[in-house]
Protein backbone atom coordinates (compact mmCIF):
# COMPACT_ATOMS: atom_id res chain seq x y z
CA UNK A 1 0.00 0.00 0.00
CA UNK A 2 2.64 2.34 1.24
CA UNK A 3 4.60 1.82 -2.16
CA UNK A 4 1.78 2.23 -4.61
CA UNK A 5 0.61 5.54 -2.78
CA UNK A 6 3.87 6.89 -2.83
CA UNK A 7 4.59 6.08 -6.68
CA UNK A 8 0.89 7.26 -7.63
CA UNK A 9 1.49 10.74 -6.61
CA UNK A 10 5.21 11.38 -7.36
CA UNK A 11 4.39 12.83 -10.62
CA UNK A 12 1.92 15.31 -8.43
CA UNK A 13 4.37 15.81 -6.23
CA UNK A 14 7.10 16.79 -9.51
CA UNK A 15 4.43 18.67 -11.01
CA UNK A 16 3.88 21.02 -7.79
CA UNK A 17 8.12 21.50 -6.47
CA UNK A 18 8.04 22.83 -10.58
CA UNK A 19 5.55 24.39 -10.07
CA UNK A 20 6.10 26.32 -7.07
CA UNK A 21 9.09 28.80 -7.86
CA UNK A 22 6.65 30.37 -10.81
CA UNK A 23 3.58 30.87 -8.31
CA UNK A 24 3.71 30.24 -4.80
CA UNK A 25 4.16 27.37 -2.71
CA UNK A 26 0.85 28.08 -1.18
CA UNK A 27 -0.57 27.97 -5.39
CA UNK A 28 1.59 24.92 -6.36
CA UNK A 29 0.29 22.58 -3.31
CA UNK A 30 -3.13 23.37 -4.06
CA UNK A 31 -2.85 22.54 -7.41
CA UNK A 32 -1.72 19.43 -6.87
CA UNK A 33 -3.85 18.27 -3.86
CA UNK A 34 -6.54 19.44 -6.40
CA UNK A 35 -5.18 17.51 -9.10
CA UNK A 36 -4.44 14.18 -6.50
CA UNK A 37 -8.06 14.27 -5.60
CA UNK A 38 -9.05 14.32 -9.06
CA UNK A 39 -7.17 11.52 -9.46
CA UNK A 40 -8.10 9.25 -6.62
CA UNK A 41 -11.36 10.01 -7.87
CA UNK A 42 -10.52 8.19 -11.34
CA UNK A 43 -9.74 10.58 -13.26
CA UNK A 44 -6.48 9.54 -15.59
CA UNK A 45 -3.63 11.46 -14.35
CA UNK A 46 -3.35 13.84 -17.38
CA UNK A 47 -7.27 14.99 -17.47
CA UNK A 48 -7.13 15.68 -13.78
CA UNK A 49 -3.79 17.92 -14.95
CA UNK A 50 -5.26 19.41 -17.45
CA UNK A 51 -9.07 19.93 -15.77
CA UNK A 52 -7.19 22.09 -13.08
CA UNK A 53 -4.70 23.84 -14.78
CA UNK A 54 -8.22 25.07 -17.01
CA UNK A 55 -9.12 26.29 -13.57
CA UNK A 56 -6.55 29.18 -13.38
CA UNK A 57 -6.72 32.51 -14.58
CA UNK A 58 -3.38 34.02 -15.30
CA UNK A 59 -1.39 31.52 -13.03
CA UNK A 60 -4.61 32.29 -10.09
CA UNK A 61 -7.12 30.06 -9.59
CA UNK A 62 -9.34 32.95 -7.91
CA UNK A 63 -8.98 36.39 -7.91
CA UNK A 64 -6.97 38.13 -5.52
CA UNK A 65 -4.67 35.05 -4.86
CA UNK A 66 -1.28 36.03 -3.37
CA UNK A 67 1.97 34.59 -5.37
CA UNK A 68 4.42 35.25 -2.83
CA UNK A 69 7.92 33.67 -3.06
CA UNK A 70 9.27 31.89 -0.12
Amino acid sequence: MKLSTLTAVEWFVKRGLAEAPKTSYEHALREVAAMAYLYGKGYPQQAAYQMVESWELGEKFYPGERHEHY
